[in-house]
């Protein structure tokens, strides 16, 4: 089975904050015999203020993400590199998620001229793994995995970054987009459910899928 996702050469994982993105991606990774690109959120010197002072950091935090991300992504095009093929734990697209979600007006437009000066040296993936859970779920998580500079989150924040994810992926056409809805299923922690991620993944035609256990899942949508 996991022979069939050797054509996905890069698989990105995304969703948002305390979704499982990283844990995901190391299983994945681990499954496939691929190489892992995780994010690096304890190098940004900005975190921790910027979840203590949103408006006063957010520009500085953002502009770290960005350029850090644009370094790891531009190691995708190295010949060599990742041979074996490689999962990520974020999509460069969600930098621009969040600067609009977190910047003033006037600090987006600055961001928006330096992402749109860096972002055509980023290639895009071969598939997007989309993981949702409602909000609730999402603190739930984030309060039990206990990162301390995460404990200011609310749910009024997660409500408007899962509404961005929504927002952000109608309109995405970058890769395939194969959505998991998290509230009911853990590949995580149950083999099972991991088999079916696995099983549906392997299938998946594109451009759209849904797995969704707790509803009618199909494998491709329009």
């Amino acid at each position: 089975m996991a022979g069939l996702l050797e054509r996905f050469r890069h698989i990105a994982i995304e969703g948002p904050i305390g979704v499982g993105k990283s844990s995901l991606a190391r299983k994945l990774g681990a499954h496939l015999g691929a190489d892992l690109l995780l994010e690096k959120p304890q190098d940004n010197p900005f975190l921790g203020r910027f979840y203590d002072d949103t408006a006063g950091y957010a520009f500085q935090t953002q502009l770290f993400f960005l350029f850090q991300r644009v370094r790891q992504m531009q190691q995708l095009a190295q010949p060599g590199m990742f041979a074996r093929g490689v999962v990520s734990d974020f999509l460069f697209d969600k930098d621009a998620l969040f600067a609009r979600l977190n910047l003033s007006d006037d600090e987006y437009r600055q961001y928006a001229t330096l992402h749109a000066q860096v972002a055509p040296q980023v290639p895009e993936p071969d598939l997007v793994v989309w993981l949702q859970a409602a909000p609730a779920t999402l603190l739930q998580r984030i309060r039990r995995r206990g990162i301390a500079m995460e404990q200011h989150i609310g749910d009024e924040y997660l409500q408007r970054l899962c509404d961005a994810y929504v927002e952000h992926f109608h309109a995405y056409a970058g890769a395939p987009v194969f959505t998991v809805v998290t509230e009911h299923f853990n590949p995580l922690e149950r083999p099972a459910d991991f088999a079916l991620l696995i099983e549906r993944l392997a299938a998946f035609e594109g451009p759209r899928g849904v797995l969704d256990p707790g509803a009618a899942d199909t494998l491709a949508t329009p």
